[in-house]
């Protein structure tokens, strides 16, 4: 059986293990390789970016210094002025507040239910980030995937806030429609945080890939308000600093789906 008490099913959804291909349409610089990826596990991931109403909850919780918004107001947007080293802490926070093991040591290492470092995301009980391609798979759809250019269309418009409609800021979560799974803001509205380290695709096929290797920028993928609408393209590819902290780059949340034994 499978074991779903841990995890609020009305804010997530299950992506069931599946193989696609991360491949580029128009050769850009980030996107010049095609791998097949294959995810051997089941994982949940948030229907929506992490906003700033939840993070504040952590910060009001931990003392921490609450991120600035620049006006554009708090509440349900997506929490912005996050480094990915923030974005992990609200991970351990938030599985300590579930009373489950938590994904990450001090260094950013993952951590399996016995916090043991582990660089397999299917032994990793607590909240966390997803890998690169945990976050593709999810913003095509995973097994109902229609193939589309942005998370849920063809049409930019339809399901994104970019550079051309969003009047150069964020906006509230869950306004423009979801994607096949019932995922929202996928391709806009902030670039959101992943685990991996930033590197070229790797031609060869990949099991449950993982670029864990010490590098120096961390992987963000969906695009922006900011940017134009080539730029939040499903395919496309762009990294970070991990201690940057930038008005147009956020997060959401995935948790591998444990199964009772």
């Amino acid at each position: 059986m499978i074991n779903k008490n841990k995890v609020n099913e009305d804010n997530n959804i299950l992506l069931e293990k599946g193989s696609f291909i991360m491949v580029n349409d128009n050769k850009d610089y980030y996107e010049k390789s095609a791998q097949k990826v294959t995810l051997t596990y089941d994982y949940y991931i948030a229907k929506h970016e992490t906003t700033f109403e939840e993070y504040y909850e952590y910060c009001e919780d931990t003392n921490k210094n609450k991120p600035k918004d620049l006006g554009w107001k708090r509440g349900k947007k997506s929490v912005i002025y996050v480094s990915w080293w923030d974005a992990i802490k609200y991970c351990n926070w938030k599985s300590k507040k579930n009373g489950i093991s938590i994904a990450y040591d001090s260094k950013g290492n993952l951590l399996d239910k016995n916090s043991k470092i582990t660089t397999e995301l299917s032994k990793v009980e607590g909240y966390r980030l997803p890998s690169e391609a945990e976050w593709e798979y999810a913003a095509r759809g995973g097994q109902k995937s229609n193939s589309y250019k942005y998370s849920g269309s063809n049409l930019a418009k339809e399901v994104t806030w970019y550079s051309k409609n969003s009047k150069f800021k964020t906006h509230e979560i869950g306004k423009k429609l979801p994607n096949e799974l019932g995922l929202y803001d996928m391709s806009g509205n902030v670039w959101e945080w992943c685990y991996d380290w930033y590197t070229d695709y790797n031609k060869s096929n990949q099991i449950d890939p993982l670029h864990h290797s010490l590098g120096k920028y961390r992987v963000v993928r969906g695009g922006s308000w900011f940017v134009n609408s080539h730029n939040v393209r499903i395919v496309n590819r762009y990294n970070n600093l991990p201690n940057a902290t930038v008005s147009d780059v956020g997060f959401r949340l995935v948790k591998t789906l444990i199964k009772n034994k």
